[in-house]
């Protein structure tokens, strides 16, 4: 399973660093995405890390501001999210997923697996 953690209240301008805890299965066999769901809008996939952490990619939306980054020994995923917007609200999920060599994006959940609960993120302006 994956297990999402750090959400929170923060005000526009802010910083939160969220984390996503795996277990039950061999971790850097597999790259993790996190993904965002906004009230009222679709899933969108706004970061993912390849296996070994060496290549990441980044949605238009989050690209300067949002950092992803593994420890594969801990077994853990981390999104640092700075220069929080109101429009970056939502529940964050991470998951399990597939990396393909020369992976562009964008990054879609039907390439992922294995989903967490999400965790709450909410920006006050």
């Amino acid at each position: 399973e994956v297990v999402e953690s750090g959400g929170g209240l923060v005000h526009s301008g802010g910083s939160l660093r969220l984390s996503c805890a795996a277990s039950g299965f061999t971790f850097d066999l597999w790259a993790i995405g996190w993904f965002r769901r906004a009230p009222g809008k679709g899933r969108e996939g706004i970061a993912c890390i390849s296996k070994s952490g060496t290549t990441t990619n980044y949605a238009d939306s989050v690209k300067g501001r949002f950092t992803i980054s593994r420890d594969n020994a801990k077994k853990m995923v981390y999104l640092q999210m700075n220069n929080l917007k109101p429009e970056d609200a939502g529940v964050y999920y991470c998951a399990r997923g597939i990396w393909v060599a020369g992976f562009k994006g964008p990054i879609d959940a039907k390439d992922y697996d294995l989903w967490g609960q999400g965790t709450q993120v909410t920006v006050s302006s």
